[in-house]
């Protein structure tokens, strides 16, 4: 006698219970960013955080010059228009960058783009792990595999139009995570999630001086704004802003931690608005 194995469950859906599930799903994530809004808001009265654009799956955000543009975790790219996200050029990038120097962009190849005439044009020359726009013209990026740093001048950066190779000047210096300021240097976290500050980096040549350990929380990732400001993530998932940063000390004197009810992923400002990124993909706006 044979014996019949029960066949497997199968759960289907018509497209309107497909509809309501997404439906409720958005309702309980604008709730529990509700929660956190106001738990932020209640810790530390300095910020007034928010639900920002809906992208659900954002891996990364950056913001400067006044513009917002953000990766998400299938490599799409998007600007912020209102308060609405829409699609940047047709490439993929696992991370993007704007600033004086234009939209750059790293790919999941790590081959660096930079964004013309409505789509990203490949920028030959290394490849790149992480690229930065937010300094003063010049282009700023980690060396995929190597982990070297490197810059594009800034007269280079601004006339790239998608032809030729390009050729960016070595800094001396091996980071994971890099980042400039129109203002006050660049910042940098290494392989060992430690913290750094170059003191002076000229857009015009590429050279930097004044490089500074700088003591503090285990980063995984830190952020320059066009007025100085900085902010890292650690690698548990906790935002800290550097305090006391002035011409004549330009690693500051200290770490304001700023609570989050959910772990962060990534974090970037730009005037007087603070951009982050959870580690489950949802965006927050904070302002002060």
């Amino acid at each position: 006698m044979r014996c019949r194995t029960a066949a497997p469950l199968r759960y289907y859906f018509n497209a309107a219970e497909s509809h309501k599930l997404r439906d409720n799903m958005k309702a309980v994530v604008a709730f529990l960013l509700v929660l956190c809004s106001l738990a932020v808001s209640l810790a530390h009265t300095r910020w007034n955080c928010r639900e920002g654009p809906r992208l659900y799956g954002a891996m990364q955000i950056d913001a400067g010059m006044g513009k917002v543009v953000v990766a998400d975790k299938y490599k799409r790219t998007y600007f912020l228009s209102g308060v609405a996200l829409y699609r940047l050029g047709r490439m993929g990038m696992k991370h993007v960058s704007v600033g004086a120097g234009g939209v750059w962009g790293s790919s999941n190849a790590n081959k660096v783009y930079k964004y013309v005439a409505g789509d990203f044009s490949l920028a030959k020359g290394l490849s790149m792990y992480q690229v930065d726009a937010g300094g003063d013209g010049q282009i700023v990026g980690v060396g995929s595999g190597s982990y070297n740093t490197y810059c594009l001048k800034e007269k280079t950066a601004l006339d790239y139009c998608g032809r030729g190779t390009l050729s960016w000047s070595y800094l001396s210096r091996k980071m994971m995570y890099y980042s400039c300021g129109s203002k006050w240097g660049c910042w940098g976290v290494d392989k060992r999630y430690r913290i750094w500050v170059t003191k002076n980096i000229s857009p015009t040549n590429c050279r930097t001086s004044g490089w500074t350990a700088v003591s503090g929380p285990r980063m995984k990732m830190i952020e320059v704004s066009s007025d100085g400001k900085v902010f890292g993530v650690t690698t548990t998932g906790k935002i800290y802003q550097r305090a006391g940063i002035t011409n004549r000390c330009r690693q500051g004197t200290r770490w304001l931690y700023v609570p989050m009810c959910m772990p962060v992923r990534h974090v970037s400002y730009d005037l007087c608005n603070l951009w982050i990124v959870t580690t489950s993909g949802l965006i927050m706006k904070c302002s002060h």
